[in-house]
C-alpha cells in the first residue's frame, strides 16, 4: 500500500509577510482533499478540504467575494 505525501507550497504571491498558508495540492486526484497548514506552525494541525469546496473558494478569491484587508 502506498501512502501520499501531503508536497507543501505557498503562494508566488506570499512575500514572507509571515501571514501565509501552504496547500498540498498533490492529494487532489489520489485523495480528493487539499490539506492546509499554516506555513509559521508546519508541525500544527492541517485542515483538510474537499477538493471540490477548496476550488470554490479559489473562485470565490478571484472573483472578489470575500473583499480585501
Amino acid at each position: 500500500m502506498k501512502t501520499d505525501t501531503p508536497e507543501w507550497f505557498k503562494s508566488s504571491y506570499s512575500n514572507n509577510g509571515g501571514n501565509c498558508v501552504e496547500v498540498a495540492a498533490n492529494l487532489v486526484a489520489s485523495r480528493g482533499i487539499v490539506p492546509v497548514r499554516d506555513s509559521k506552525t508546519v508541525d500544527g494541525p492541517v485542515l483538510t478540504v474537499h477538493a471540490s469546496a477548496f476550488s470554490a473558494f479559489v473562485t470565490g478569491v478571484q472573483a472578489g467575494e470575500f473583499g480585501t484587508v
